[in-house]
């Protein structure tokens, strides 16, 4: 059995991403003593997206945020994109609905081939 050292990532991914290599990594723990920073950066970076009841909402979101514990960076793009892409996708349909949103439309065709 191989031991492999796992980082904690904070990744975003833009709304308009169309593969793991439009994911950023914000920033890493290296160990659970670290992991309390990351999680409040991860907290901070999604506080706009919560309601007035305090829950978040997906369609409220400019970026997704995700928290990935793997054992790089390429594995964590590869990550957080796959988990992103439910939360993209039902964002990008609530801002077509919502407002007729033209560029949310376009990258609904475009990159995940979703007509209206």
């Amino acid at each position: 059995m191989n031991y492999t050292l796992n980082h904690f990532y904070l990744c975003k991914t833009p709304l308009s991403a169309e593969s793991p290599s439009d994911v950023e990594i914000i920033t890493k723990a290296d160990n659970s003593e670290d992991f309390p920073r990351v999680f409040k950066e991860f907290e901070n970076l999604r506080s706009h997206a919560f309601n007035d009841d305090n829950i978040y909402s997906v369609v409220r979101a400019d970026d997704i945020y995700e928290l990935v514990r793997t054992s790089s960076e390429k594995l964590a793009k590869e990550e957080a994109f796959e988990k992103a892409q439910p939360e993209i996708i039902t964002n990008l349909q609530h801002r077509v609905m919502q407002g007729k949103d033209a560029n949310a439309k376009a990258i609904l065709k475009e990159v995940h081939g979703i007509e209206d």
